[in-house]
């Protein structure tokens, strides 16, 4: 042994003890610090637990190098931990492999459990037991298997297979002879099968300072009861910390005794080898023990002492070496646990306890493990270069600060824990958001739900329903319809048709297209009062009436909060099913709620693959994560910063296959971030142009589906950006695996939108501003119910079936303009020439739709929104009413000021009624678009409403034509 290692460890090693460390780490091995402990002969092996390795690969930075390139091509987080813990003891079994030689095999030894999750498994722990001894491939080696019921004919049957064991969580006398029983059997199987006993080597690992740990407060508190008798009270002080040393000690006497006599003398004559009795958990609990009082105290011949390394260093520091384990010191300990028998205490109960608790505490550490390593993977995943792309220019460096930040802050921590300080100081306002966070639990309550869900769908195909049209608004719609409009029909389920337009023409296209008596309505609303959906729900429940009679009840269906007037309503109409949603889930993060998924089970959508694609981006965004590879970190980053940078306008370029999550990601970013006079607005369907034509106000990312194209005024959508991105604009691109990786895409950018909000200081989970547009609906109806005009105020110009309002502050500038034009023709081109005038970047702009249009005048709409971004640079938003009210409608009233408006309304001859209801489905329309302006000229906001008579295609055709003659200045803009 060198001459380097301190006199206690030589000491102690001279006393016939081996001394073995009970840590590993990369770093340890990177370093040569093992390397030089092994040649110093501090240590002489090494032991290994999930516990140690989920600090080490979870808790240090050691394993970077090699586990991004695992995570990419690892199948799953077992996978990942199992080959960089293989790989550290195969190091670690070379670094002893000198002293394995030296001793002749009988220390030098490395060792690595099984799998704590197969405790209670004989079969599959002698499996696993041979897997990774063949892995590791080294002859020194130790596998672990603990001491249970189930370990026991396991450790029997390794044995016998030649392999190295030790055998781990011993805590009583009795169950370790029990494991001398298993080993001894082992050999002897190994004998009877022509096997050779002498490469074998085994340590029966005696748990030490766990059992004063438990049994001290029991002791303590027995001293100091009153009614505890007064000897009874002295003894229990005395036994005080020595329970654990003295339960050792009778285990070393028991060792000897089961090592001697003719069945041994047989093995050994063979070449056996003594399972040596191996001293664990040794550090020092309690501070007012010695450090060294379960080294010191167990010193022995044949015996093993693994430390910590905090241990080793202060024994190595003074410690002294005197015998421990001799038959003086069993006697003693002998009658050291009689006299705890005599106290009440039962030492057995102690030991079941703590054996249980052991199998538990390592199952739990090693689940902690995989799920940490999974996070970790599945972020390096997400952010991989196939998937993620990020070219952020002059942000860059404020991003990486504010990742940083992040991390130190732990976010994602926090926010899993559900701290609502990440986004308000007010105790009001806390509480508000704390009953909002259901959304981060909504992945991992996909699965339980699933049989669920598709035993409905399963139940409603068989029954002869062959479509289901869900009515909602808003969040209870945009994930539904997402689905409708992204997966193909599934032979044997519904095909889905979404309602959530309160024009006519809209209500009349989806009655048209249906059957009442093969239909399933889906009413989903979270409140269970939202105006729209009940008028939804009223309309098609007549029609449905009048063909199926009573029975009208069986093809409804509800998705709701528990308790809201809607389920009630249910309950009392015998509709077939009512699905309630967690309450503690915000409309627009529910899509992994009963509100997307039940319509994604009608539609035959496979749950379980959006199951998986939601779990692996929750653990990714989650707190096991670090920041830096956290997708919902770094996304939200990019987004707060980018807006407080001045670049808020977060335009989407999205293949067109998945197109329809630009709908959904509007309302989420819309709403969560615009309010107290900031926000991101996300632009969605903009056609990209040239990087002229952008102000400094843009980020922009696209949403691609891999093997997907998308089209671009100059060619391919990796180009524009590419030519973006070098001009100085920030660039993100995202690309899904399939259509169901949507599901991970919720998931990324609910967290990203909530740490985004937190970088703006708002919150992301109230309304704010919503409510004004509701309220000035029914006062619209109110004044309609009443005879009066929808509308209380005048037209500015009248010109071909166009007629022009310019309401609030904003609008009175355009009166002199419209006045003068009037005299002269083209008054409209005029006003809407001024209108553009006055915008510019970082104004936005939003054209706002109060009615259902055909192709060709949803073509026309978008030749509108283009012309005025080709006239001003500015970011262009397209909104059908009154859906986006339940959406972007915050944003509009409590976001950035820069916002400019265009409203279109439209009179039609077909008009229907609400049944019950005052009014029908155009005035309530009408009536939500007077709401608005109102809402909007009340704010001072720039708002124009021009209400076209006559065929709509023809008016917005005339429209257009106005706007493309304003004169276009030279953007750069393709035309």
């Amino acid at each position: 042994m060198s001459s380097a290692a301190p006199a206690p460890i030589r000491s102690l090693f001279a006393a016939g003890q081996s001394l073995w460390l009970d840590f590993i780490r990369r770093g340890l091995l990177d370093s040569g610090e093992l390397a030089g402990m092994v040649a110093a002969g501090r240590i002489s092996g090494l032991t290994s637990n999930p516990t140690i390795f989920e600090k080490a690969i979870g808790g240090s930075s050691d394993y970077d190098g090699a586990f991004d390139a695992l995570a990419l091509a690892a199948p799953d987080a077992f996978a990942v931990y199992d080959t960089l813990a293989l790989e550290d003891i195969r190091r670690a079994c070379d670094v002893l492999g000198p002293v394995h030689a030296r001793t002749q095999g009988a220390d030098g030894f490395a060792s690595l459990e099984v799998s704590p999750l197969l405790a209670h498994d004989s079969a599959g722990t002698i499996a696993e037991a041979k897997r990774l001894f063949a892995a590791v491939a080294r002859p020194n080696v130790m596998i672990k298997i603990p001491a249970t019921a189930e370990g026991l004919p396991a450790i029997r049957a390794v044995i016998a297979a030649g392999i190295p064991v030790n055998v781990t969580l011993i805590f009583s006398v009795e169950v370790y002879a029990r494991v001398v029983e298993a080993y001894l059997a082992g050999l002897e199987d190994r004998v009877a099968a022509g096997g050779a006993l002498s490469p074998i080597a085994s340590v029966a690992s005696f748990f030490v300072s766990r059992v004063d740990t438990l049994l001290d407060p029991e002791l303590a508190a027995l001293a100091a009861a009153s009614t505890t008798p007064p000897a009874t009270r002295d003894v229990a002080r005395s036994l005080l910390g020595t329970i654990a040393v003295a339960n050792a000690r009778v285990a070393y006497g028991r060792f000897g005794r089961l090592f001697a006599g003719p069945r041994w003398e047989a093995l050994a004559a063979q070449g056996a080898r003594k399972q040596r009795p191996l001293w664990a958990s040794t550090g020092t609990k309690n501070k007012a023990y010695s450090d060294v009082k379960y080294v010191a105290e167990l010193i022995g011949p044949d015996t093993v002492n693994t430390t910590p390394p905090e241990t080793l260093d202060a024994f190595a520091d003074h410690g002294t070496v005197e015998p421990g384990v001799d038959a003086a010191h069993v006697t003693a300990a002998q009658a050291t646990l009689a006299r705890l028998a005599g106290t009440g205490i039962s030492l057995a109960d102690a030991c079941a306890k703590l054996e249980r608790d052991g199998v538990r505490s390592f199952a739990d550490s090693f689940v902690t493990l995989l799920a940490g390593i999974d996070a970790r993977r599945q972020g390096v995943r997400a952010l991989s270069s196939e998937r993620w792309r990020a070219t952020l220019g002059p942000l860059a460096p404020a991003v990486a600060a504010r990742v940083q930040a992040l991390g130190a802050a732990k976010f994602a921590a926090r926010m899993a824990a559900r701290d609502a300080t990440l986004w308000s100081a007010d105790p009001a306002a806390q509480k508000a958001i704390v009953n909002r966070l259901g959304w981060l639990a909504a992945a991992a309550a996909i699965e339980p739900e699933r049989a669920a869900y598709e035993a409905f769908a399963a139940e409603v195909a068989t029954e002869g329903f062959t479509d289901a049209v869900l009515v909602g608004m808003g969040g209870s719609s945009l994930c539904p319809d997402l689905w409708a409009r992204t997966f193909a029909p599934v032979a044997g389920r519904l095909r889905l048709t979404v309602l959530d337009g309160t024009d006519p023409v809209a209500v009349a296209r989806v009655r048209a297209a249906i059957d009442p008596a093969t239909t399933l309505f889906v009413v989903s609303t979270k409140s269970g009062g939202t105006t729209e959906t009940l008028a939804f729900a009223d309309f098609f429940y007549a029609a449905a009436r009048a063909v199926v009679g009573d029975a009208a009840g069986r093809h409804f269906v509800a998705i709701t909060d528990p308790g809201s007037a809607l389920e009630a309503r249910a309950q009392r109409g015998g509709w077939r099913h009512t699905f309630l949603a967690p309450p503690d889930v915000g409309g627009r993060y529910s899509a992994l709620t009963a509100f997307g998924l039940v319509p994604a089970a009608l539609l035959g959508i496979d749950l379980a693959a959006l199951a998986r694609s939601a779990q692996a981006m929750s653990a990714a965004c989650g707190p096991r994560a670090r920041a830096d590879e956290n997708p919902g970190l770094v996304l939200g980053a990019i987004l707060g910063e980018a807006a407080k940078a001045g670049r808020d306008k977060l335009t989407f370029a999205i293949d067109p296959g998945i197109g329809a999550l630009g709908a959904w990601l509007e309302q989420l970013i819309a709403e969560s971030t615009g309010k107290q006079g900031t926000g991101i607005v996300p632009v969605d369907g903009e056609p990209l142009g040239l990087p002229a034509a952008y102000g400094d106000d843009r980020l922009f990312v696209r949403i691609a589906l891999a093997g997907g194209t998308t089209s671009a005024a100059d060619g391919t959508t990796d180009a524009a950006l590419a030519a973006l991105a070098a001009a100085g604009h920030p660039v993100v691109t995202i690309v899904l695996d399939d259509r169901t990786a949507l599901a991970g895409e919720f998931v990324r950018f609910e967290h990203a939108t909530a740490v985004a909000a937190a970088v703006l200081g708002v919150d992301p989970f109230d309304e704010p501003n919503v409510a004004e547009s509701k309220a000035n609906t029914e006062q619209a109806l109110a004044r309609f119910v009443s005879g009066r005009p929808l509308h209380d105020d005048a037209a500015l110009v009248r010109e071909d079936g166009i007629a022009l309002f310019a309401p609030g502050p904003a609008g009175a500038a355009l009166r002199p303009i419209a006045a003068a034009a009037g005299e002269k023709g083209h008054a409209v081109s005029r006003v809407l020439a001024a209108h553009l005038a006055s915008l510019a970047p970082p104004d936005a702009w939003a054209l706002l739709v109060y009615g259902d249009l055909a192709p060709p005048e949803a073509a026309l709409a978008g030749r509108l929104r283009r012309a005025v971004h080709e006239r001003t640079r500015v970011a262009t938003t397209l909104g059908f009413g009154p859906r986006y009210l339940h959406s972007t409608g915050q944003l509009h009233k409590g976001g950035p000021v820069e916002f400019a408006f265009l409203v279109l309304t439209f009179e039609t001859a077909l008009d229907l009624a609400v049944p019950e209801r005052p009014w029908s489905f155009g005035v309530l329309c009408d009536a939500q678009a007077a709401g608005d302006v109102e809402a909007l000229a009340a704010r001072g906001r720039r708002v124009l409403r021009l209400h076209l008579e006559g065929s709509r295609e023809a008016a917005l055709a005339a429209v257009v034509a106005r706007l493309e003659s304003v004169p276009s200045p030279a953007t750069g803009s393709p035309a």
